[in-house]
């Protein structure tokens, strides 16, 4: 499809991915409407915005039916897997069958509107060391989070077999600027600004590091959301991954030796999860073939800057 001209409804546009997202579009000369729980702080890039429950079916189709979009990307939902511990019949409720809800309203109210489902790399599971993932890997998740991915990810594959156009982008991990401190890069980068102002002791806590990911910038990721609307096969699943490993240990080893002042790791038992995976890489052989994308944005590039929004932050507040 051509963004160019088109109506695009983003949901979850206030969160971490969706302003990245709204951007990216704008730029491609997409009209961007927002949906979701909270609007964006800066709402420059959009059109227009709607507070809707995903949970709210006869809402999700009112918001749809009053613009209707050639595309919906659906970002909104319960997004730590770390929380769903705590909260696993909620996280179910919000990215199961919110995702349902969702697909059921554009099926009613824009039913040619093309619909790429976020879900997550998470819903693979452990994996072998130095493997990597592809889109035929089984299903193994080890949290609710993951679990409630993978339902999202099947509403997705049913909906496609009904006659709807639908992309389902199982994305690993990503970061940068805008995201919550409860995930493991902001967290550090705002403990180590915290330090660094003198408003902390000399000490990182952490959770598990002996873990490997794969993580990818954020602003990498909205473009292979936009690309995937180009370009993307109806009804496909695609990896959003570098491709490439990273030790979490190495990830915090790289943020510390940014700071300004020395500083110690500490292992927090309050920030270990239930359950982790100790290994997960993607392929994204597939997203490349059908759309040219690849992560381009080197890991210290992004832990640069969202070191540096940490510190702006500060000072902001000091003054």
């Amino acid at each position: 499809m051509k963004l160019n001209g088109a109506n695009v409804m983003v949901t979850g546009a206030g969160g971490f991915v969706g302003p990245h997202l709204a951007r990216v579009l704008a730029a491609r000369g997409a009209r961007v409407h927002g949906l979701g729980l909270e609007p964006p702080a800066a709402s420059a890039m959009l059109a227009g915005f709607r507070v809707t429950d995903l949970k709210d079916s006869a809402a999700i189709e009112a918001a749809i039916a009053a613009a209707p979009p050639e595309a919906i990307v659906h970002l909104a939902g319960q997004s730590s897997a770390a929380a769903s511990f705590e909260q696993p019949v909620e996280t179910f409720a919000v990215n199961a069958l919110g995702t349902w809800n969702l697909l059921e309203a554009a099926r009613r109210a824009a039913p040619r509107s093309r619909v790429l489902i976020v879900t997550s790399g998470e819903i693979y599971g452990p994996q072998p060391e130095g493997s990597r993932a592809s889109e035929d890997t089984a299903f193994r998740p080890v949290s609710p989070y993951a679990l409630s991915k993978a339902a999202a990810d099947a509403f997705g594959a049913i909906a496609a077999e009904g006659g709807q156009d639908v992309i389902r982008a199982r994305s690993f991990g990503h970061t940068g600027p805008g995201q919550a401190p409860r995930f493991v890069v902001p967290s550090m980068a705002q403990q180590i600004a915290a330090i660094e102002a003198g408003s902390g002791e000399p000490r990182l806590r952490v959770g598990n590091l002996e873990v490997t990911r794969d993580l990818t910038d954020v602003r990498d990721v909205a473009d292979a959301y936009a690309d995937l609307l180009e370009r993307g096969a109806g009804g496909a699943a695609y990896n959003v991954s570098s491709g490439r490993g990273v030790r979490l240990t190495d990830v915090i080893a790289a943020l510390a030796g940014m700071s300004r002042v020395a500083v110690t790791i500490e292992p927090d038992p309050a920030r270990f999860r239930p359950a982790d995976i100790p290994y997960l890489v993607g392929d994204p052989a597939a997203i490349h073939r059908d759309t040219g994308w690849q992560a381009s944005i080197p890991l210290e590039r992004t832990l640069g800057d969202v070191l540096e929004e940490w510190r702006a932050n500060f000072r902001s507040n000091s003054s």
